[in-house]
């Protein structure tokens, strides 16, 4: 089966916009593909507001969230592999999902753990 991961993504932003709340995710910024302007992450991490007024062209897939925006006047193109996102949540209160930090394929290929079951636990953040 393909991952739900995506699926409650975009479940959750929705949810989160129908309440009236501002949607943000933590991002893990340390995989390759993940696209940000340099200088805003924080030891490896980032949060990123997906208030519609907030951004353009927003892109939710299976694979990937892309979207436009801007810091500090200047206009950026963000990309972020489903797989770097850690969580999804309201600004206001909290409300919303975290996810565990996914291993790149090489390191699960070494790891041994072939009987453990795939996929994310989530975690409800309040």
């Amino acid at each position: 089966m393909t991952s739900s991961k995506p699926y409650l993504v975009r479940a959750l932003y929705e949810w989160i916009l129908d309440n009236d709340t501002t949607p943000y995710i933590l991002v893990d910024t340390g995989g390759a593909q993940v696209v940000i302007p340099p200088g805003i992450a924080n030891d490896g991490k980032v949060v990123l507001n997906l208030a519609p007024q907030a951004i353009q062209n927003l892109e939710m897939t299976n694979q990937y969230l892309s979207f436009s925006t801007r810091f500090n006047g200047v206009a950026e193109d963000i990309y972020c592999p489903i797989s770097s996102l850690l969580a999804i949540y309201a600004r206001e209160n909290g409300e919303g999902m975290m996810f565990p930090a996914e291993e790149s394929d090489d390191a699960a290929d070494s790891s041994g753990d072939d009987d453990k079951p795939k996929g994310p636990t989530l975690k409800v953040i309040k």
